[in-house]
Parts: C-alpha cells; structure tokens; sequence
C-alpha cells in the first residue's frame, strides 16, 4: 500500500511546485499526522461502551487509543474530573498512509449518500476533518457483528501554511472534493 506516498512523490510535489513556485521539493507541504477521535458521551450511563469504542477503535488504526480525560468537572453534562470523555489514536509515517490510502479508495466510497467532501472541512491551515456519524463504513467492521453504531472523526494535519495549499494538496491526492 505505497501507493498514496509514492503518488505524492511523483505527482503532487511537481504539480505542487508548478502550481505555488516552491524551489525545494521539502518546501511542498506534506502529511503531518491523522488523528481518529471518539467521543464517549454514552459511556456514562453505559460502561460496555467504553469497551466497544476501544475496540473499533483498534480495528479501524491498528494501534491501541490513548483514553482522553476531563480536565474540569461540568455539571450540566454530568461530567466529573478525572472522566474518560473520548478515546484518540495519532498515525504517522507508513500506518498514517496506509490509512488515508484506505480512506479514500474504500471508507469513503462506502459512506451512505456520499457525494464528496465539502472543501468547507478544510481548515485555514489546510489541514482537513472529517466526521463520521456511523463506524461500519470501515472495512475492518463487519456489520453482523456491531452492537452500537456510533461516530468518529477523522483529522488529516497537513504541513500547508494556507487553506489553499492544503486543499490542492488533498486534491492530488486524491481526496474525492465536491466540484463547485
């Protein structure tokens, strides 16, 4: 599964350069990190569901999520400091592309109604989040065996400077961008 970083080398960097006059290949932003979030809001009055979410979780990256605790109590969401809130997994390097290679070829082709990315989810610093309101869309979840259906969020962290780069760097990607 090489290909998405071997496309970034021999497409996107001389497009890139064409495109914003960099002189330096190491110029050219670049894939910093993808970040997967749940939020385990349910967990409060569920336990199990800390479990299942972990383990989708571990399936979905293939590494194990770090718990996110709350900083502050809040009593209006009956959240206590010291509360497991939601559960992170950080992919670099090869698991980071392999990934975003399976995002766009297979996750996202498999989304219900999906008719492309709104360029609205890239950020200023171009770098783009995604949210998935059911985790079946994944290949690694067989949907026989899910008993709670819930979300996630995806944060692709690019090394652009400006929204613009970022999204012609997605682009080249290969990131299936709505037409405008």
């Amino acid at each position: 599964m090489e290909r998405l970083r071997e496309k970034y080398k021999n497409e996107a960097i001389p497009a890139m350069k064409k495109t914003f006059g960099y002189k330096n290949d190491l110029a050219v932003p670049r894939l910093k990190k993808v970040v997967l979030n749940i939020g385990t809001g349910h967990g409060l009055k569920d336990p199990k569901f800390n479990e299942v979410a972990s383990d989708t979780l571990q399936r979905i990256s293939g590494q194990k999520p770090v718990n996110t605790i709350a900083k502050k109590s809040i009593s209006n969401f009956k959240i206590r400091e010291g509360l497991i809130v939601g559960m992170m997994v950080t992919l670099r390097g090869k698991r980071m592309y392999d990934f975003v290679d399976k995002l766009i070829n297979i996750t996202l082709p498999r989304v219900r109604d999906f008719r492309g990315i709104n360029t609205r989810a890239v950020d200023r610093q171009g770098s783009l989040n995604i949210g998935f309101r059911e985790h079946i869309a994944f290949p690694e979840i067989k949907a026989d065996e899910v008993e709670k259906i819930h979300g996630l969020q995806v944060s692709i962290i690019t090394s652009a400077k400006t929204k613009e780069e970022g999204l012609e760097l997605l682009k080249l990607l290969g990131f299936p961008f709505v037409k405008e």
